[in-house]
């Protein structure tokens, strides 16, 4: 998933970040409502991990705006306001949920699932294509029911593809779920990382197909 995380406390976002990522996640930082508000423009998030203690507001004005445009992503406030009164103001003014600090990495990643679960956009998180099985819950690829392991961005890679099988999946489109604002991203950056997820396919005995679309983007067949 593609998270915006919108946390001006230096170490907290850092470690939280890594979090993240180490669960596949792709994670787009900002540090105050100005930068998020913009953020949430540029970019489709499936999740925002909103603070409310920021350099130039309230979280929660960010939230009603967002509310108030018709964007209903599905939005976690993780905030150090944690009374009862506070926790009741968030979720009234559109928040999905609401989790104090100090917090558990692990309660923070199941509340992430759950709000994606509720959320409009929710699909099925197991797919089958051939003799490919992906568990996007738990992040789990099998090849003919063996386990396969994938660098990240590899796995993020073949996600979208495996959602959108049969379909021309543009090149912007897979940069966007693979990196983050503040990724340098190579020219060749996408090629490498598809060249090598090829090979791993085939390595596993997978019977599907990436097809390279010159000039537009990838499709992802099964067979030849």
């Amino acid at each position: 998933m593609r998270l915006l995380l919108v946390e001006d406390e230096v170490e907290m976002a850092r470690a939280l970040s890594a979090v993240l990522v180490q669960h596949q996640h792709v994670v787009d930082h900002m540090t105050s409502v100005e930068d998020a508000r913009e953020a949430v423009v540029a970019r489709v998030h499936d999740v925002v991990i909103l603070d409310r203690q920021l350099p130039d507001g309230d979280g929660l004005d960010l939230l009603r705006e967002m509310r108030e445009a018709g964007n209903t992503t599905p939005v976690i406030v993780l905030t150090a306001f944690n009374a009862p009164t506070d926790r009741v103001g968030g979720l009234d003014d559109g928040a999905d949920d609401y989790l104090g600090k100090p917090f558990l990495a692990q309660e923070l990643m199941a509340r992430m699932r759950a709000v994606v679960r509720r959320s409009d956009n929710y699909s099925s998180q197991e797919i089958a294509e051939g003799n490919l099985r992906f568990d996007f819950d738990h992040q789990e690829l099998s090849v003919n029911g063996k386990a396969v392991s994938l660098p990240r961005r590899e796995m993020l890679v073949l996600q979208l593809l495996m959602r959108r099988a049969g379909r021309t999946v543009l090149r912007r489109t897979l940069e966007d779920a693979v990196y983050g604002y503040d990724d340098e991203i190579q020219s060749n950056a996408l090629d490498s990382h598809i060249s090598r997820l090829r090979r791993r396919l085939a390595d596993a005995g997978a019977n599907v197909t990436i097809h390279t679309v010159r000039g537009v983007g990838y499709l992802f067949k099964v067979g030849e």
